[in-house]
């Protein structure tokens, strides 16, 4: 069943009414600039035809109550009781219901009212995947909130670019992954047919076409991580102990896009040998990422896709977050025909790779990158063939 009728049908099992609203936010998959967000750096998302789909209207009391249709769980909460973590009868709160519960937090720290909802969500983005399933649900829950402060005549009105620096502060601050404001942008700003290009320092950003003739592959390795268990924030660690060593030799250095290149190679022999890898992945991606706008731009996506490959080495060998699955993976969709270029996308450590791949052999190379890396792993991958899709919005 799609998520969109899961979510009503279940809203009408649950709550015995209609559902006053139904919303989407897309998932999304980096094309370049992975784990440089957090770095002040330059990213090129796109977001995608998946989705969380929320299912909502305005609660009779003061008690949130949320439903998970895919896990058939559900949660309840008050707004004294979200900063605690725990469910209204003072139970604690599951891991899922953290990403709304830190989007309402977030809303309250900001004066935002926050009515008390009644929600059903499912989403076709899979958990774990490097899609941003959980940007999903936050961006999906800041729109169902938004609309109903306007229905509880409490209205504000966020642009999305707002909507996703709050979510980035529930992730960071109450989820307790330390995320850059990629994911969420990418979700709540997305654009039909183009790649997103985002200045993580400034928050500028603008669209870059992608060609009509090639399609976006996702390949799911069915390898499953969860940001929370550190490594990630060991990587972003990583990174500020660089810019720490490096601002003193480096004037006016704030992160890891201040510095060159050729600056970096000069004085890489300064940082520890595991802090010179991961914040050496930074500097050069950074860098491929301020090659790639142009080939964009001139439609040169032969090249741009061998920055792609280029960046799948440095993320296998410099920031150490692939694994043997997304390698095999890999090199398989880079020796098929019609692949333009392949690598990991998302946090690594599982999940799935993107592929730029030439459309009239969209569907033969999802058949063969399937039957071979089941071959080769013993593993069933799902791929899927996506779109660039528009942002969290309202149905």
């Amino acid at each position: 069943m799609h998520p969109k009728e899961l979510v009503t049908s279940t809203f009408r099992q649950r709550f015995g009414k209609e559902p006053a609203f139904v919303a989407l936010a897309p998932g999304r998959v980096n094309i370049l600039g992975e784990h440089v967000d957090f770095n002040d750096g330059f990213v090129l998302p796109a977001a995608i035809d998946r989705a969380t789909y929320i299912a909502f209207a305005p609660a009779a009391s003061q008690r949130s109550t949320l439903v998970a249709a895919d896990f058939g769980e559900e949660a309840s909460f008050t707004l004294a009781s979200i900063p605690t973590k725990t469910n209204a009868d003072g139970a604690p709160l599951a891991e899922w219901a953290y990403y709304p519960a830190g989007v309402a937090w977030a809303l309250t720290e900001a004066d935002l009212a926050v009515p008390a909802i009644d929600a059903v969500f499912a989403s076709n983005v899979p958990q774990g995947s490097g899609l941003s399933s959980s940007a999903s649900i936050e961006m999906a829950f800041a729109v169902a909130w938004q609309t109903l402060s306007a229905v509880e005549g409490t209205g504000w009105v966020l642009p999305p670019m707002q909507r996703a620096l709050l979510g980035q502060k529930a992730e960071n601050k109450y989820v307790g992954v330390n995320c850059g404001i990629m994911d969420q942008f990418a979700s709540a700003c997305g654009v039909a047919d183009k790649l997103l290009l985002l200045d993580c320092r400034s928050l500028e950003w603008q669209t870059l076409p992608v060609p009509e003739d090639v399609a976006i592959v996702i390949a799911d390795t069915s390898v499953r991580r969860k940001l929370t268990d550190g490594e990630y924030n060991k990587r972003r660690q990583a990174c500020e102990d660089a810019v720490k060593i490096l601002s003193q030799h480096l004037p006016n250095v704030r992160a890891l896009r201040d510095v060159s290149v050729d600056d970096f190679n000069r004085l890489s022999d300064q940082l520890p040998g595991v802090v010179e890898k991961r914040a050496r992945h930074v500097v050069e991606e950074i860098e491929r990422s301020r090659r790639a706008i142009p080939l964009l731009e001139q439609g040169k996506i032969r090249e741009f896709g061998q920055i792609m490959n280029e960046c799948h080495a440095s993320l296998r060998d410099l920031y150490e977050v692939s694994i043997p699955e997304l390698n095999v993976m890999v090199e398989i969709a880079q020796s098929l025909p019609g692949c333009l270029g392949a690598r990991l996308t998302g946090a690594g450590f599982g999940g799935c790779t993107a592929n730029l791949v030439e459309k009239s052999v969209a569907e033969a190379f999802a058949t063969e990158l399937a039957t071979q890396y089941e071959r080769k792993t013993g593993l069933k991958p799902e791929i899927y063939i996506c779109k660039a899709s528009d942002g969290a919005r309202l149905m």
